[in-house]
């Protein structure tokens, strides 16, 4: 099983707004159109996440994973429910789960059920722009994910963001934990627990990841801008790293 530290990982965003993707271009890389295009992005994500997501109802009751409200689901039909006018409040569980079964439905629909053709051209010209801007980081990201039987996406930022996120940058379908108020190391044990008996290998290019995957005997490999980056990882050097423990 992979886990993947999403952002600055397979998804670059931070490091767009601030310029520090560029910084080791040494000015070959114009460090102001990496700002626009993550600006571009930042629209794109409230946008999708106001209009399909409901993030403003939902935005202080982050929860770690889709599923943490399924309990309270009575399976009730959603397909004619009235999401805007049915008064939820923070203590009703029941419509909490209403709202994450429907989000999770949308997820695994993808985009191209949620917006309209010219919405999804735009969308895919940021891409391709991205795409090129960052030397083919996130295509290679993506065929990197295709290679391996399991990914999970693990990310410091809140649920809802962060799945709006996979579904833009085409990382539709994966499993996502946010560890926004429990911590890495409590998503990486769910993740142990929920897939008992195999192998674990942690990318990231942050110190916590870092330390729940040594805290659990995992081997952890570093992204960076350089020298392990997004293209230029291997299958064969993150299979190093894990012969190395295992």
């Amino acid at each position: 099983i992979y886990i993947w530290d999403m952002d600055e990982t397979l998804i670059l965003l931070k490091s767009l707004l601030n310029g520090k993707f560029a910084e080791p271009f040494n000015g070959t890389k114009d460090i102001q159109n990496g700002i626009k295009i993550g600006r571009r992005w930042e629209r794109h994500i409230l946008q999708v996440c106001d209009e399909f997501f409901f993030y403003e109802q939902v935005e202080n009751l982050n929860e770690p994973y889709l599923d943490a409200w399924s309990e309270y689901d009575d399976g009730m039909d959603l397909s004619n429910y009235d999401f805007n006018n049915d008064g939820l409040d923070d203590a009703n569980r029941r419509k909490l789960a209403y709202r994450h079964r429907s989000i999770g439905n949308k997820y695994a629909q993808g985009l191209r059920k949620l917006l309209d053709d010219e919405r999804i051209q735009v969308w895919q010209d940021l891409y391709d722009v991205t795409d090129a801007y960052t030397d083919g980081w996130l295509s290679a990201a993506r065929r990197f994910l295709e290679e391996q039987n399991v990914n999970v996406l693990v990310t410091s930022g809140t649920l809802i963001p962060s799945l709006v996120k996979c579904l833009l940058f085409k990382l539709d379908g994966l499993i996502v934990y946010s560890s926004w108020d429990v911590g890495k190391l409590q998503c990486f044990l769910w993740i142990k627990k929920r897939f008992p008996g195999v192998q674990f290998c942690v990318i990231g290019d942050g110190m916590e990841e870092c330390q729940a995957a040594e805290n659990l005997g995992w081997p952890f490999v570093k992204i960076d801008l350089q020298p392990h980056r997004f293209p230029g990882l291997s299958t064969s050097t993150v299979r190093h790293y894990m012969n190395c423990i295992y």
